[in-house]
């Protein structure tokens, strides 16, 4: 048959599918049962092919799908008791308890000699039974709080119990569905409008446990609520209310938005409708929470939240961005009132100090998920009329909004900032008015000056018109919340060499007068919090001096503030406080110069970057310790908890990279570890940008090398350092990267058979198979240290079974390697292999005609461990087939192997030795000692 042929014949493709399935890949198999489905025109056939599918979905653990294709080969064949069996597994695992109990009744009925089927009989009655008990106690208890919460006349203490008991209950499935089918939804709604804030807390997070993974339910509870009155607690003024509410409104949207992508939606069996006609009421009534003046301003944070969550798409390779261009129509100009606010004048919404950063982040997001140029240049146009508005408005307070807005944008989408900012007469605004009398005039004119001298295309007018200005300000300003914004500004021009050292912008130690001015302010407690923020940002521009850097991280005052304030209620210092630590442990990237370049780069008299003597590698170790002494992780652990747009992948990156040089000495990770930075890590490696997600996984790699992962870890933890592990097995990644990789997953496949399958299921065996052929040799020996410790499972040995590859040959071959290393683990590997698998043996002889020198040569290696593991695969090789046993007592292995066996300590080397011998006796190759010579011929 042709090729194109056997693609298009269900047999062969059948055939291929299983051979795949036997050797453990799943979705090979599954992809080719799926083709032979397409070409299938007997429904016998087809019958099988769903079968064969439903054994692969239950092994991917997609049990909808392994039911519904089980389901399909019954319609045929009702009297398939594979198929039926595996629609009961299907069914025990969705939890569809008494459905599976009849298809294993069934399944008795057919083969009643099958002990499988029996025992899966009397489990299932077990779980059933347990169930109907437990359905009845909670209904008792939900009908107990029920009973509580609506008598008038309860204690208010006893009341307060009771909801928070009803929460315990909501997070049991059994007893969210009874407190759902008994009408609570209406009792909740009820207490949502009490006094007591803690029984409207302990009713928000009963509806999270009702709402959570449950799309019918979800949008039931969103229908018969209606968003009005949970936007309406969520602008309430309490911040822990306004929080949970917050939390309930994101468990909703998951739970509706997760249910949009799968086949079957909620855990009941119907098909429900699509649920956007819910988002989009819930993300209406977001958008007109912006400019009420009703809401508070966490209420306001709390949606600007959801929003920047919600609506963005989370891969670019999603083409819908559908809802983030609603959001622009319908609210772009709201999110625009609130950027607009001057919190100091009485006209706009109630805002707190981190409502502007959280507008910036949001109007950044919808601008980066716009497509094409026509939606960017709409999102221009309206921004742009936005602030010409109130730009060309008499009076001064319009100005003052307009120039909040350009602060804002240049914060967010900085190209839309700088289109804004060169409208006609703006720049101008902004310098007459840092020169007002007017103290919250001056300040946000003097702010959009900071934000503006970061940009490229103003930066040079700045430096030319601004910096006597700001140097004015700094000097005379009799007000410290105007000098440390004029400081700022000063340090952003100063620092616009970045860490070239022979590109200072101001004199001989202007920049060390200013970073003390910065550290002074940071520790006056009297300031603002917000004029304490400012003098962060100063740090976070001065620091890209090493010697602000050294005078910084001896400050044990100033270090002590700066965390403090990164764990406060400010969110804004997020960024600010990443960069400095960024900066003061030398973790951003640096190319550095082929010395080639650089030397011709002098001989043409162009400018060749100059690093500071202080930034060499013994000045940053010391820096980094001195940072550890004054508690830099707990801070990073705080600082990547808040929930805060401020949060921004950016800012997420930042903390990934100062975790990464914080581990770079292996003396520190346990440190780092106890005070809780490997559980802080575990986010960063799926919420920051791709360089962020690599720098938190190598950051995870290099703890999990050297301490216990189980301590590191604990619990169910460990399974999710997997996937960021195997995240660094490509090629876009470095050397060290894949190595550290390789060490730390070896580490975690030794631990347990459960560990193995998540790395098994992550794909790693394929991406560790490729690694062993890497021509550094020290990335080769770990890819095969981490395979010697995989084939514990039956899996990996499966792949080794399977004839037509050569990974048995690249074993023994790699037993004969120099590098003592490679040679432990490639021997390791063959020791397991050929105890688990002993049809393996006959093969060995047939991988390379040096088979019998590699093993000889392993014998005699004055390395103890690979002489042990020689032995160990020879005694296995005998014990596997007489016919190798004898071809082994024929060459020099006898003479070797008699030799280790009567070593004087009974070591497990010269025990492995005489075993081989004994073998050999016992087959009757060689006689025992006292009979003759050992190498002669019975």
């Amino acid at each position: 048959m042709s090729v194109n042929g056997k693609e298009k014949d269900p047999s062969a493709l059948k055939e291929e599918g299983n051979t795949l399935f036997n050797a453990g890949d799943m979705q090979g198999a599954l992809c080719f049962y799926t083709k032979a489905l397409k070409f299938s025109d007997s429904q016998a056939e087809s019958a099988v092919l769903h079968r064969n599918r439903s054994a692969c979905y239950l092994k991917l653990e997609d049990y909808t799908k392994a039911e519904a294709d089980a389901s399909k080969a019954l319609d045929v064949d009702p009297g398939d008791v594979k198929a039926r069996f595996r629609r009961a597994q299907a069914l025990q695992k969705l939890g569809r308890l008494n459905e599976a109990f009849l298809d294993a009744q069934r399944c008795a009925q057919m083969e009643p000699t099958n002990n499988t089927f029996k025992e899966m009989l009397r489990l299932l009655g077990a779980q059933s039974q347990k169930k109907s008990v437990q359905m009845s106690s909670t209904d008792a208890r939900v009908q107990q709080m029920f009973s509580l919460l609506l008598d008038p006349l309860a204690q208010p203490s006893d009341r307060q119990k009771a909801a928070q008991n009803l929460v315990v209950l909501s997070r049991e499935e059994a007893g969210a569905e009874q407190i759902f089918r008994n009408d609570g939804v209406k009792l909740i709604q009820s207490l949502l409008g009490s006094k007591q804030e803690e029984v409207v807390l302990s009713a928000l997070r009963t509806l999270v446990g009702l709402c959570t993974g449950h799309q019918s339910r979800t949008m039931a509870i969103v229908n018969e609520l209606g968003m009005e009155q949970l936007c309406g607690v969520m602008g309430s003024g309490a911040s822990a209310v306004s929080l949970a509410a917050c939390h309930l409104l994101q468990v909703m949207f998951e739970a509706l938005t997760e249910g949009m992508k799968r086949e079957i939606r909620g855990k009941d069996e119907a098909i429900l409708p699509e649920p956007s006609r819910e988002l989009r009421s819930m993300l209406r009534h977001l958008v007109e929470m912006m400019p009420a003046s009703s809401v508070s301003g966490p209420g306001r944070d709390s949606a600007i939240n959801l929003l920047v969550k919600q609506v963005p798409r989370k891969s670019q390779r999603n083409p819908d961005n559908s809802l983030t261009l609603w959001v622009i129509d319908q609210g772009l100009k709201k999110i625009l009132e609130v950027a607009g606010t001057v919190p100091e004048m009485s006209e706009g919404p109630p805002l707190t100090d981190n409502s502007h950063m959280s507008c910036s982040v949001l109007l950044s997001k919808l601008y980066d998920d716009l497509k094409s140029d026509a939606e960017r240049e709409n999102f221009n146009k309206l921004c742009e009329e936005y602030v010409q508005r109130h730009f060309g408005r008499p009076g001064l307070e319009s100005k003052l909004r307009a120039i909040q807005t350009v602060s804002v944008l240049l914060q967010g989408p900085s190209d839309v900032g700088n289109r804004t900012l060169e409208m006609s007469g703006m720049m101008d605004a902004v310098i007459s008015l840092c020169a007002s009398e007017v103290v919250c005039h001056q300040q946000v004119a003097v702010e959009a000056l900071i934000h503006a001298a970061g940009k490229a295309k103003r930066a040079s007018f700045i430096t030319a018109n601004g910096v006597a200005l700001l140097k004015d300000l700094y000097k005379k300003s009799e007000n410290d919340q105007i000098r440390v914004r004029a400081l700022v500004g000063l340090c952003k021009l100063g620092s616009a060499g970045g860490t070239d050292f022979s590109m200072k912008q101001f004199a001989e130690g202007s920049t060390l007068k200013l970073a003390k001015q910065c550290r002074k302010w940071l520790c006056n407690e009297s300031l603002p919090p917000t004029s304490r923020r400012w003098a962060i940002e100063g740090l976070a521009y001065l620091t890209f001096d090493a010697d602000v850097k050294e005078d910084l991280v001896e400050d044990r005052n100033a270090l002590q503030a700066m965390f403090q304030l990164a764990k406060s209620e400010d969110k804004t210092v997020l960024f600010a406080v990443g960069s400095t630590l960024v900066n003061c442990t030398n973790s951003y990237d640096v190319d550095k110069p082929d010395p080639q370049m650089v030397e011709l780069a002098k001989y043409a008299k162009q400018h060749v970057p100059e690093e500071h003597p202080k930034d060499a590698h013994s000045f940053v170790e010391k820096r980094l310790m001195k940072l550890l002494e004054a508690g830099v992780v707990s801070a990073l652990v705080c600082m990547g908890k808040q929930e805060s747009p401020a949060l921004t992948e950016t800012c997420r990156e930042c903390i990934a990279r100062v975790f990464l040089a914080l581990v770079e000495r292996q003396e520190d990770r346990g440190t780092v570890v106890a005070q809780g930075g490997g559980k802080a890590l575990l986010p960063l490696v799926s919420e920051s940008t791709d360089v962020g997600k690599t720098k938190a996984a190598q950051a995870l790699a290099k703890i999990t090398i050297t301490s216990n992962p189980e301590i590191a870890f604990p619990g169910e933890r460990i399974y999710e350092v997997v996937r960021p592990l195997v995240s660094l097995l490509t090629l876009d990644c470095s050397l060290l990267q894949n190595f550290e990789s390789l060490m730390a997953l070896t580490n975690l496949a030794g631990i347990s058979e459960r560990l193995r399958q998540k790395i098994i299921k992550e794909k790693a065996v394929p991406k560790v198979e490729g690694y062993m052929f890497e021509e550094h040799e020290l990335v080769r020996a770990a890819a095969t240290e981490c395979m010697c410790n995989l084939v514990l499972s039956t899996e990996v040995q499966q792949l080794y079974v399977a004839t037509g590859n050569d990974r048995l040959k690249l074993l023994v071959l790699y037993s004969g390697e120099e590098d003592e290393r490679l040679r432990k683990a490639a021997a390791g590997t063959l020791a397991m292999l050929t105890a688990e698998q002993p049809e393996l043996c006959a093969r060995i002889p047939g991988t390379t005609s040096h088979w019998l020198e590699i093993l000889q040569a392993l014998l005699l290696s004055d390395s103890l461990e690979l002489r042990h593991r020689g032995v160990v695969v020879i005694l296995n090789l005998m014990q596997a087939e007489k016919s190798l046993a004898e071809t082994l007592m024929e060459s020099e292995a006898l003479e070797i192997l008699s030799v280790l066996a009567k070593s004087t300590e009974q070591s497990p080397i010269s025990r492995a030795a005489q075993h081989c011998l004994d073998k050999a006796i016992e087959y009757g190759i060689i006689k025992k000692p006292e009979e003759g010579g050992e190498g002669n011929e019975p």
